[in-house]
């Protein structure tokens, strides 16, 4: 009881001792069980007083008729549909990741959403740049954090080939100013703090157009708590990340879940609960199988996941998984 006297004393609201009493729960890794369920009922406690209208068991579920378009769009319909997600923003051929000239190539072939990765520059210009150093994707080196915006111009990205391009490295404000009505661009948790990126949506107006990867419940009731109608990828692959989800108090219509690089026996469980919450279940290939050499390799293992039928699948390679689905007569 001794973490939760600390908490209250150093916390000056409820949400925020909302948002520590989970954070403190994520780092505990090591609990027995008497121990989780304590904690597992304060926080159920803290989120009844916070002034919710709604009762603690219905506080991850809403009506159908209050869901926003892009909640409606990524809700899971039992209907067999895969979504298609760009990792990365995509890494096709030619093109550079995280660009906007990347984006457009796929779009251009394919309905598509993109995972991006928000980075910040030395004088706190928030970019999209995977790595936290310049080499593998751009024509410089270095570490991003030490360059300017204004150092930057000069630089250039490549192509997936290792090829410099044209095309420069993007504002994350650009990015998502570009991207309203013509996808989704979903923020990763890199080095850009929170309060950071909620500025940032609150300034392009883009609460109901974007998605932010979130890591841990805490995180996600952070976003919640600011922007009721905010779409969040919600780490789930394992029983630990889906309570921790759980008792978040974040309604499952603001999310989509990741559950891993395939469904299998060890998270199917975890997708037959998502579903009935209505929660469409990724799985990213980038790790696994989009690491062959040939795009005939990469389609075989394509199909291989979906005849395992995920909702949405992350790749680096958006129009080579879209193929295969249409061969299958998948979409």
């Amino acid at each position: 009881m001794a973490i939760f006297s600390g908490l209250i004393l150093c916390c000056k609201t409820l949400d925020h001792l909302i948002f520590r009493t989970f954070a403190a729960l994520n780092a505990i890794t090591v609990m027995n069980e008497k121990t989780r369920w304590l904690i597992v009922l304060i926080s159920t406690v803290l989120i009844s007083l916070s002034g919710c209208n709604q009762k603690v068991s219905d506080l991850s579920s809403t009506s159908q008729e209050k869901r926003t378009e892009l909640q409606e769009y990524f809700s899971y319909k039992a209907d067999q549909s895969i979504l298609i997600s760009g990792h990365r923003g995509g890494r096709e051929p030619g093109f550079p990741e995280n660009s906007l000239e990347g984006f457009q190539n796929v779009l251009n072939q394919t309905t598509a959403f993109f995972e991006i990765d928000p980075r910040l520059t030395k004088d706190s210009v928030i970019v999209l740049m995977h790595d936290d150093t310049l080499e593998r994707t751009t024509n410089a080196s270095g570490k991003l954090k030490d360059f300017t915006w204004e150092e930057l111009q000069s630089v250039r990205l490549k192509d997936s080939d290792g090829n410099v391009t044209t095309c420069k490295i993007p504002t994350l404000e650009e990015v998502i100013l570009w991207s309203k009505e013509k996808t989704v661009v979903n923020l990763d948790k890199k080095d850009v703090p929170m309060e950071m990126i909620v500025d940032l949506i609150r300034k392009c107006e883009a609460e109901d157009y974007i998605m932010l990867t979130v890591h841990t419940g805490a995180q996600a009731r952070y976003y919640y708590d600011r922007f009721p109608n905010i779409m969040l990828s919600a780490f789930a692959r394992n029983d630990k990340e889906y309570e921790d989800l759980a008792i978040a108090g974040v309604p499952w219509e603001n999310m989509i879940a990741y559950v891993g690089p395939s469904i299998n026996e060890s998270n199917r469980h975890i997708v037959e609960k998502l579903r009935k919450n209505g929660v469409r279940c990724m799985i990213s290939v980038a790790p696994t199988h989009d690491r062959k050499t040939t795009s005939k390799e990469r389609a075989e293992l394509y199909l291989q996941e979906i005849n395992l039928q995920p909702d949405i699948i992350e790749s680096d390679y958006p129009t080579e998984v879209d193929k295969v689905l249409k061969r299958q007569g998948v979409q």
